[in-house]
């Protein structure tokens, strides 16, 4: 068990230096820089330019830019952002960092409670009415775009009946009340079509059929055998999901204008701000890998015949 954590430590490890590598790459390979976007239209001499160049290193190889970007990172140093001059990129990620989490907490609570329940009785109730509007409920959340029901949250709960605020975080939980909704309906969507498909699968496993022969109420069955051999594809989405919701709020953050990560990534990325967005990049990553681990890791305590290699 051990090795096999270390082994896939080793292996997050190398994920991150080539995802960081190559997004170092890209981001220096776009068109523009970020001293003439700081610098607008303003008039400016050469001299002037290289000077900002030089102060912050662009006007070095990229490859070396890269070894000085990764050796600080190493010590726990980001660097400081252009755009907001002397801002270390770690106050930055801090200051919007619990926005998103508060964020994706929510919805991620609120898909796992109405989903997964919804899955299991869709399955259990299979061809009535109950298993059609979930299915089609399910449907729409999947082919609809994220940020056009956020759009036509926006236009009905807050331009319209003004029951809600339209953008940013400065009215308390109600500034959250509709990007959780559209992140929580967009997750659900997915969640009850894997729960039901799992659990119509369970249900009609030789185990269930056993269970049932042998006298067991239908209750002791369904929660006893169908759910418990149910929860390995859906612990497999959760784990995915979360991993992955916090790059998924890029969008919507933008469109609700709220002040987390993924707006602040969206700016940044506009900015050219390559401090800010390398250090996004790798937060992500670095998340993504660890929910994959942590994932892996879950099978073994919700199903014992999986045996991890030691």
């Amino acid at each position: 068990m051990l090795r096999y954590v270390a082994v896939r430590v080793v292996q997050g490890a190398v994920v991150l230096a080539l995802i960081s590598l190559l997004t170092f790459g890209l981001i220096h390979a776009a068109p523009g820089s970020p001293i003439s976007l700081l610098v607008g239209e303003a008039r400016v001499t050469p001299e002037t330019i290289a000077n900002l160049e030089r102060r912050w290193g662009l006007d070095r190889p990229v490859w070396e830019q890269y070894l000085v970007w990764l050796g600080n990172v190493v010590t726990g140093d980001f660097g400081q952002s252009i755009t907001r001059t002397g801002t270390p990129v770690t106050e930055m990620i801090g200051e919007a960092l619990p926005y998103t989490l508060r964020l994706n907490a929510a919805a991620i609570t609120l898909s796992i409670a109405i989903a997964i329940p919804l899955g299991i009785m869709a399955a259990y109730r299979r061809n009535t009415m109950l298993d059609y509007i979930t299915t089609a409920t399910s449907t729409l959340g999947v082919a609809v775009p994220n940020y056009w029901i956020g759009l036509l949250l926006i236009i009905v709960f807050a331009s319209q009946l003004g029951w809600l605020p339209t953008y940013g975080a400065g009215a308390g939980w109600r500034s959250y009340v509709l990007p959780v909704t559209v992140l929580a309906f967009e997750e659900m969507a997915g969640l009850i079509r894997v729960t039901r498909g799992a659990t119509l699968e369970a249900l009609g496993s030789d185990h269930v059929q056993t269970a049932r022969a042998k006298g067991l109420r239908e209750r002791s069955v369904l929660t006893g055998h169908v759910v418990r051999n149910a929860l390995l594809p859906i612990v497999t989405v959760l784990g995915y999901r979360i991993a992955f919701i916090l790059s998924g709020t890029i969008v919507i953050e933008t469109v609700f204008a709220f002040p987390g990560i993924g707006r602040l990534f969206s700016d940044s990325l506009f900015n050219l701000d390559y401090q800010v967005v390398q250090a996004l990049v790798l937060l992500l990553a670095l998340i993504v890998v660890t929910g994959n681990l942590l994932t892996d890791l879950t099978y073994a305590l919700i199903d014992p015949r999986i045996r991890i290699a030691s």
